[in-house]
């Protein structure tokens, strides 16, 4: 099916439209928090499944090596950029953003491929984690390094970079993530008979409702973004499809298998608008949310969703088969 007569993908369109018209159409946050649990907590047990069936070899192994590697070089790579056409901290905390991953396109995209008769292995799942944090520690660890020039920030640099590190590493989406995979994979096919009804037939329903949600988010937050830079908007259009790129020259470098590489092309692609933002409003408070935030949300994320996943598929496609 077509990526934009998905109905998930229409259901985005749809919040994005109604948030724009000024409609009161709203998702209750504890609903909209429910919704990410599940969808976390479903695709761990999806990967867990599928981890089951073939286990864990050597492949399994690149794939995640590779997701570690982008995750560290993609934040360095971003700042590079940004610290030319952002104030240090502002380029700091979008570096972050971008070096992390968004675990909602991960979804999208996992549900895309399984339309095109495309299955990534199960442990895809554990490199949506590996792929969360280090852009965090490179954040704290920039941040803090700046604010040693005064007596001031030195002493809330060592304060609290153990607590924020500490935060990116046992969040409790991560946790619940890895937590459905682990059980995933112990029970097998036993498991995934018992929990079809709730964690695969209901997935796409569940998937649907949340992207409204997003959609309205995205439409709230378009004010935040019109007052970014152009270039900082331009960066926002053009670093998920270099950094796509880049995930597939060393994908192919690798020799690793067309659906892995296509989900860590969407990985390296996507931006974080939930966990990095959350971890950084304490970490780095002198940044802008509506930079950081407003840029992965409103632009990245819609782009990778309605464009970017048949994009990415269609270049590995092309460059691998």
């Amino acid at each position: 099916m077509n990526t934009l007569l998905d109905p998930a993908i229409l259901f985005f369109v749809f919040g994005v439209l109604a948030g724009l018209m000024g409609s009161n159409l709203e998702i209750p946050k504890p609903i909209s928090h429910f919704l990410s649990l599940y969808l976390l907590m479903a695709l761990g047990l999806k990967g867990g499944f599928a981890l089951a069936e073939t286990g864990l070899d050597f492949n399994v192994a690149k794939s995640l090596g590779v997701a570690l590697l982008l995750a560290w070089l993609i934040p360095i790579g971003a700042y590079a950029f940004l610290r030319r056409h952002a104030a240090p901290l502002d380029a700091i905390a979008i570096a972050a953003a971008y070096g992390s991953v968004s675990a909602v396109t991960f979804v999208t995209a996992i549900q895309f491929l399984d339309g095109q008769g495309l299955q990534p292995g199960g442990h895809m799942a554990a490199a949506l984690v590996i792929m969360e944090s280090p852009a965090v520690i490179f954040a704290v660890s920039m941040a803090n390094r700046l604010r040693r020039q005064s007596v001031a920030g030195n002493a809330m640099a060592q304060s609290g970079a153990g607590h924020h590190l500490r935060e990116s590493l046992t969040q409790g989406a991560q946790l619940l993530l890895l937590g459905g995979m682990a059980i995933g994979w112990i029970t097998g096919d036993a498991g995934r008979e018992v929990m079809q009804p709730f964690s695969i037939d209901l997935f796409k329903g569940m998937l649907a409702f949340f992207l409204l949600d997003m959609g309205l988010q995205v439409a709230r937050n378009v004010k935040d973004v019109r007052a970014a830079s152009p270039m900082l908007v331009l960066f926002a259009l053009i670093a998920p499809p270099l950094h796509a790129l880049f995930a597939l020259g060393i994908c192919m470098l690798a020799s690793i298998s067309l659906p892995d590489t296509i989900l860590l092309m969407v990985l390296a692609a996507s931006a974080s608008y939930i966990v990095v933002p959350a971890v950084l409003r304490h970490a780095i408070p002198e940044a802008r949310p509506a930079l950081y935030f407003g840029m992965s949300l409103v632009v990245t994320f819609p782009l990778n969703l309605i464009f970017g996943i048949p994009l990415y598929t269609f270049l590995a496609q092309q460059v691998m088969l």
